[in-house]
């Protein structure tokens, strides 16, 4: 399907045929995870699926979250149903494909009829990829775009041990390609997993540079989702409420690691934005943000971060009243204040949070000879899939990209750009002298 969306794209034109997706995308059933939430939530998880009679379950997780233990209430509920679990361990960040090939061997090896993703968003991605490829003998890459599966996968259920991608709710896996350094999208609506536990508990011990990160990422989500044009009235509820959540609760849990009561509120924040940009979609920051993380392999919570001042900026202008919205639920203005006023404030605030949340400003490894190819790949992705309130053309890309340089690529960038003066040519001394 996405081969088809970017054919007809080129041939018939963008707006008309974002508009029909559009309608597609508010009458697409998704189905909704059965969610619980609160301490102890994983091993209530457990003991559900405990209740299902699986043969045996893959656990897909990373090595840290294996050795810490935490899992191991979960397990327990699961093995106390009488259901075995096989653990594979090996998910690594951006969930690249060939470790994804290892969890399906092991899925085919162990004969298992279930997966658990228990971890952040590499190990749902991956728990997906491995769901959906087992399922129909296809390779991850012949499985990017839309509906690329004949077959659903397993059962797939999820905890989620950061606050930020939501995948616990979303149709879409993004994986890793490191033959050439790009990440691929994976859509289907039988991806979504059929329950998932929102436990506080197995999130406070995050650092704090990772609870920013993943924070601004879930905020990212609820905030492309509400700007896009394919937002609907349950979206924008989703989207707000988010919003709301996670400026009063990420400073919060940013400051205190152990507040469950603000890690509580950011894991609901998170499932509130995966659930509208699900169905709303995402945008220009995402595009962006996904080359950033296939070509440097940049967290991609942390690019988000980096990148939504920036971009929010470029599209302030077609997008005043919404920004006024976001601030008001932000709680960062006032009612009755003038609209673009409140727009600004928003802007300024989204500013403000990365700087309390010790956000870069610059990214570091990107590399000024690298922008025109990042802006032509991250053009292409927003121009196919996403609807975005303002259409990046690649100059404007690659000036938002140069925006976030570090300082002395940022300088030589500029001296490089800048036209050399021209000599007057020498005057001939006139005859006779």
């Amino acid at each position: 399907m996405t081969n088809l969306i970017g054919d007809m794209a080129r041939s018939f034109g963008l707006p008309p045929l974002k508009r029909a997706a559009g309608v597609i995308t508010r009458r697409l059933p998704i189905p909704q995870p059965l969610l619980m939430v609160g301490p102890g939530a994983s091993a209530r998880l457990g003991q559900a699926i405990g209740a299902f009679a699986h043969r045996k379950i893959l656990v897909v997780t990373d090595a840290v979250i294996a050795g810490l233990g935490v899992m191991k209430p979960m397990l327990d509920a699961i093995a106390a149903g009488g259901t075995a679990c096989v653990v594979f361990d090996q998910v690594t960040p951006d969930a690249p494909i060939p470790m994804i090939e290892q969890g399906i061997a092991l899925f085919r090896k162990q004969a298992c009829d279930a997966i658990v993703a228990f971890g952040g968003g590499s190990a749902m991605d991956a728990a997906k990829a491995i769901g959906l490829a087992a399922a129909n003998d296809k390779h991850p890459r012949e499985l990017a775009g839309y509906f690329k599966g004949l077959h659903g996968p397993v059962p797939i259920y999820a905890v989620p041990t950061t606050a930020g991608t939501g995948s616990e709710v979303t149709v879409a896996a993004v994986v890793c390609d490191p033959a050439d350094n790009r990440k691929l999208v994976i859509a289907d609506t039988r991806i979504v997993p059929r329950m998932a536990a929102l436990d506080p508990c197995l999130m406070t011990g995050l650092p704090a540079p990772i609870t920013a990160a993943t924070g601004m990422d879930a905020l990212t989500h609820a905030v492309e989702a509400y700007i896009g044009l394919w937002s609907t009235e349950f979206t924008d509820r989703m989207a707000l409420a988010a919003v709301a959540m996670i400026y009063r609760n990420l400073p919060l849990a940013f400051a205190d690691g152990e507040d469950l009561a603000a890690r509580e509120q950011m894991a609901l924040a998170s499932t509130f934005a995966g659930l509208a940009f699900t169905r709303a979609n995402v945008g220009n920051v995402h595009a962006i943000a996904h080359q950033l993380g296939g070509r440097y392999h940049t967290h991609h919570g942390l690019a988000n971060a980096i990148m939504l001042g920036p971009v929010l900026r470029f599209c302030a202008e077609a997008i005043p009243a919404k920004l006024a919205v976001l601030a008001l639920r932000a709680g960062v203005g006032r009612p009755g204040e003038p609209e673009a006023e409140l727009a600004q404030k928003f802007l300024d605030s989204v500013a403000a949070l990365n700087r309390s949340l010790g956000i870069p400003r610059q990214l570091d490894a990107l590399r000024e000879q690298d922008i025109p190819e990042l802006a032509k790949a991250a053009c292409w992705e927003a121009d196919t899939n996403y609807p975005v309130p303002r259409v990046m053309s690649q100059e404007a890309c690659r000036a938002l990209l140069r925006e976030v340089l570090p300082e002395t690529a940022k300088r030589r960038s500029a001296a490089r750009r800048k036209p050399t003066p021209t000599k007057a040519p020498a005057r001939k001394a006139p005859a006779g002298r």
